[in-house]
């Protein structure tokens, strides 16, 4: 059981390390995202650099990472508490943070923590969901609705009761809020970028 756990978690960590922007923008558009925009991997600069038809499809890929990796248990129909499902998906937003193939600097792990999310906790995802669409229709930014929405999970985690998915959630809002200090400092100064498109 456990060498099953650490083959799984392995596999979800590759799948996790997917480039989904980097490898759409250099097949289709020829374009290696991490010379424009803000250099990132993710689905935001894929949006900045690619256009919206790109961005939604890497922004899908990379939360279909999460949710993939999180029902690898499932899948393979290993039985398992529930709460191992948490640990793939943990080392799914591990690959894409930090990807085996794209240098170990990938994206901030907004959309596949939000894939993690959608595999354990439906209807938690669709009310962070829901937060982040609010709060970028209102501000205009994507890193502020993404803190937000991380933050509003957090706090509706607290009265579900599963201290497994507070502790993932709250490592995720920690680590989340980290990888975005240069926009929070950008925001500060005026200078973070707002979407157009909304």
């Amino acid at each position: 059981m456990t060498i099953n756990l650490i083959l799984l978690s392995l596999l979800a960590y590759v799948i996790g390390s997917i480039p989904s922007g980097l490898w759409i923008g250099k097949i289709f558009y020829k374009k290696d995202i991490r010379e424009f925009g803000s250099g990132n991997l993710g689905a935001t600069n894929s949006f900045r650099v690619l256009g919206i038809k790109a961005g939604s499809i890497v922004t899908i890929m990379d939360i279909l990472k999460g949710t993939v990796a999180t029902l690898l248990p499932f899948f393979f129909q290993l039985h398992v508490d529930h709460h191992f499902w948490l640990l793939t998906g943990a080392f799914a937003i591990i690959g894409h943070s930090f990807p085996l193939f794209a240098g170990f600097r990938g994206g901030k792990a907004v959309a596949t923590s939000a894939g993690v999310i959608l595999a354990y906790a439906p209807l938690l995802f669709v009310a962070a969901l829901i937060i982040f669409l609010l709060t970028l229709k209102i501000s205009k930014y994507v890193s502020l609705s993404s803190m937000i929405a991380a933050l509003v999970a957090l706090l509706i985690s607290l009265f579900m009761g599963d201290w497994i998915l507070i502790i993932l959630i709250a490592c995720i809002t920690l680590f989340v809020v980290w990888r975005h200090r240069a926009n929070i400092t950008r925001i500060r100064n005026g200078e973070e970028p707002k979407i157009k498109w909304m």
